[in-house]
């Protein structure tokens, strides 16, 4: 099992920044990837930022804004988010994609933070 821990949600106002952070704990074999996705109410959770060993991918709507990172040492994958808009106001789900010593792939999310951004 692999726990996902999130920090770094907040209220702020519109224009303002802020950093989410997400620490992979548990019976790590390898991570393939991590990720960020949101879901504001009465919408379907949608990816934000995703990063692997050799890409990184943003939604549309974030890109220039967001920025995400991974310390690999810690297992801790970030979310800079600047320029914040009303609009990015959601609750922020991590991810991660991992496998198993035998080859088996298993998906993990955390708990959720929520990020409200006021107008």
């Amino acid at each position: 099992q692999v726990q996902l821990v999130e920090s770094g949600g907040g209220l702020v106002q519109a224009g303002d920044s802020l950093r989410l952070s997400c620490a992979a704990s548990g019976s790590i074999f390898r991570i393939n990837g991590m990720g960020w996705y949101r879901q504001a109410p009465g919408k379907q959770r949608e990816l934000v930022a995703t990063i692997t060993s050799g890409r990184i991918n943003y939604a549309d709507s974030v890109k220039g804004r967001f920025t995400i990172s991974r310390d690999n040492a810690k297992n801790t994958v970030f979310l800079q988010m600047n320029s914040l808009k009303p609009e990015d106001t959601a609750v922020y789900y991590c991810n991660a994609d991992t496998s198993s010593g035998y080859g088996s792939r298993y998906d993990y999310w955390g708990q959720g933070t929520q990020v409200t951004v006021s107008s």
